[in-house]
């Protein structure tokens, strides 16, 4: 035991400076594979000498190994030990966890591990998120914890605070799964709040996101795809060029009745619809789609009443609720007012006979709202335009991009190929 006390003085003494932290890691590092592993069971109360703070490479390398015990774990699961890697998540020095990243990433998964075991996922949702923006070089970055994350929020149905990691603009990403996951979890939290434009922005990015071979998380994700634009859209869009050509070939063979369900749902018919729904409810409720498939069947009325203001311009509630198949004209009603008060058609209803009236968009984008929304978007967009042209650039002088277009095209590079890119990268 003397030489990981010994260790613990050298992390009370060399956890100020960055060069006392670069001798450190080192010690660290040499220490790893033997003291440590070998007396992990007595590092815990260690840690009580140490500050989750001041002297977070340390505590990180003593608690990692720790954890990395499947008997340390079972002996101390829940209480005392989650609140200490909580507690360290919260209060860790992000510049001295990011020098050993994994270690970091490895407490962070048994965290969420031991949550998940004891049915309690909302404890480890702030630990994470605070660990996420710790190990982030930018919030632009992406990283493992991302999906680690948005998993506890989904189980703990705490959908808005994933909406803290979810608003950001990514541009960096470590590993192609870590994105696909993002966006496959990204997509339903935002199912869960029922921003289904915000869901599709998401589960389009992992369908069309390039890719040599399907995975099942593309699979999963173009389910939802699909059920999501019949909801928000009426229809599902065709695949853009810019989708990989595996995805365009493969996808829909590996979701038929998805692709069965959209023919269904342009039929228009919504006795056709719960029919086909009822005959494969087995299937839907086994993918755990089947409260996504009710959505899009109740979402069958909406289009259809909106396919009525193309052709009407006054309707009764009578004639709506026989055109759509609904029971009552007071459902139709119903229908009429959900759909007046989110903006999805604009109309009037006349109480005393029962007649709907319905109008053009009354906005006029003269308001000094609307300018603003306007210039804001302008002033976006902008701003990405100009981080895609750096993006571009850099890319553009990437040594492995170059070299694999050469190999691409079947011959070596000459100075002709370098005209394109900037001379500032010289």
């Amino acid at each position: 035991m003397e030489s990981v006390e010994t260790l613990v003085a050298h992390i009370q003494a060399l956890s100020g400076s960055p060069e006392d932290l670069a001798q450190l890691h080192g010690l660290l590092k040499q220490a790893d594979s033997e003291a440590l592993r070998a007396h992990s069971a007595a590092l815990l109360p260690l840690l009580s000498q140490l500050h989750p703070g001041a002297h977070s490479l340390g505590y990180l390398f003593l608690l990692d190994a720790f954890l990395s015990a499947p008997a340390n774990l079972k002996a101390h699961a829940g209480g005392d030990l989650l609140a200490t890697v909580a507690d360290f998540l919260i209060s860790c020095s992000a510049e001295q966890i990011r020098l050993s990243p994994d270690k970091f990433v490895n407490v962070c998964k048994v965290l969420k591990s031991e949550v998940m075991q004891l049915n309690a996922p909302i404890r480890g949702i702030a630990p994470l998120r605070a660990a996420v923006r710790k190990i982030q070089a930018s919030s632009e970055h992406l990283t493992s914890l991302h999906a680690e994350y948005l998993t506890l929020c989904l189980l703990a149905k705490q959908y808005k605070a994933g909406l803290s990691v979810l608003e950001d603009d990514i541009f960096e990403v470590d590993q192609p799964k870590d994105l696909f996951l993002y966006c496959y979890y990204g997509g339903m939290i935002y199912i869960g709040l029922k921003k289904f434009r915000k869901a599709l922005e998401l589960l389009h990015n992992a369908v069309t996101a390039p890719m040599s071979s399907l995975n099942a998380i593309t699979i999963e994700a173009y389910k939802k795809y699909v059920l999501v634009s019949l909801i928000q859209n009426g229809q599902v869009p065709s695949f853009p060029k810019y989708a990989s050509s595996t995805a365009q070939r493969n996808l829909k063979n590996h979701a038929q009745i998805y692709v069965d369900l959209s023919t269904c749902y342009g039929n228009g018919s919504y006795s056709e619809l719960e029919t086909f729904i009822q005959s494969n409810t087995e299937k839907f409720q086994t993918d755990n789609n089947l409260g996504l498939v009710k959505q899009v069947l109740s979402s069958m009325y909406k289009r259809n009443i909106q396919r009525l203001t193309q052709t009407y311009l006054t309707l009764s509630l009578e004639d709506i609720a026989s055109s759509v198949q609904l029971n009552t004209p007071k459902e139709a009603e119903m229908h009429v007012l959900r759909m007046i008060e989110d903006g999805e058609i604009h109309a009037t209803i006349n109480q005393k006979d029962g007649m709907v009236s319905f109008h053009e968009d009354p906005e006029q984008y003269k308001s000094s709202e609307m300018v603003e929304h306007i210039d804001s978007s302008i002033q976006r967009l902008m701003a990405l335009s100009k981080k895609l042209t750096s993006i571009d650039e850099n890319i553009s002088c990437d040594h492995a991009f170059l070299m694999k277009s050469g190999r691409e095209r079947g011959r070596g590079f000459d100075y002709d190929d370098f005209d394109s890119v900037p001379h500032k990268y010289f």
